[in-house]
């Protein structure tokens, strides 16, 4: 199956996030954000396909979100990062990431 790229706004971020998959990955830097998903920049990648959960933190908002996710593309090579694509998100976690968009992009980050 192909897989497409959403067609939603990603902003690079200095968000952090913690995942659970088959490795515990805590404070890492997410590369870019976008309600279909995130890029996470880490020293370990998942296998394609793999379910995690991501604690989304962020901080000028002082707010952090629980989501699940699925690694939709994964980079070994270094930079170590991989893609992962948001799963069911609720109306409350939308509007958190809509808003943290909006403040970065006013920020003009």
């Amino acid at each position: 199956m192909e897989e497409r790229r959403s067609t939603t706004n990603r902003i690079q971020t200095d968000v952090l996030v913690d995942y659970r998959g088959t490795h515990v990955v805590l404070y890492h830097r997410v590369r870019n954000l976008s309600i279909g998903g995130i890029c996470i920049e880490s020293p370990t990648v998942e296998p394609l396909g793999k379910v995690v959960s991501l604690s989304l933190n962020f901080p000028d908002l002082h707010q952090t979100i629980e989501v699940t996710g699925e690694v939709v593309w994964a980079n070994e090579e270094s930079p170590r990062d991989m893609g992962i694509r948001f799963m069911e998100l609720d109306e409350s976690q939308v509007q958190t990431i809509r808003a943290y968009i909006k403040l970065a992009g006013q920020r003009g980050e």
